[in-house]
């Protein structure tokens, strides 16, 4: 009876990272995109702990930073590193996800103020996580002088 019950939560597992696989793979970012996350790594590294050690952020997001953090430390992945593109863009996944839900509940300026990079790895941050804030062109009136 026992091995019946744990044969289908390990099925139930086995589907839940397929899912995540083929979700992984339909979504994955081309191999550029992710060499570019992994080179920003250490910065968005510095950039959780300082976030974390924050006390004007939410403890929400403190949390998610800590599960961030752990899931990144982790010894395994959903998917191995050996695996090209996809081994490492699971890492990328989970870091933009976190990064989205961290930066609509503390705002964008707490990662502005944290950031320890360059203002261009801060674009692609922006952009890794869908905040990247849309250009305004120069509004040039004519009032025919």
């Amino acid at each position: 009876m026992w091995w019946s019950i744990a044969l289908s939560v390990a099925c139930g597992l086995l589907l839940l990272w397929l899912a995540l696989l083929i979700a992984l793979w339909i979504t994955k970012p081309d191999e550029v995109g992710v060499k570019d996350a992994l080179r920003l790594l250490p910065d968005v590294v510095r950039l959780i702990k300082r976030l974390g050690a924050d006390p004007a952020v939410p403890r929400g997001v403190r949390v998610r930073l800590g599960l961030l953090l752990a899931y990144l430390a982790m010894p395994f992945d959903l998917i191995p590193d050996f695996i090209p593109v996809l081994g490492y863009a699971d890492d990328a996944v989970i870091v933009a996800i976190a990064l989205r839900s961290v930066t609509h509940r503390a705002g964008s300026e707490a990662i502005e103020r944290h950031w320890p990079g360059t203002p261009e790895g801060l674009a692609a941050i922006r952009r890794l996580s869908g905040t990247a804030r849309a250009q305004a062109e120069p509004v040039h009136l004519d009032f025919g002088d």
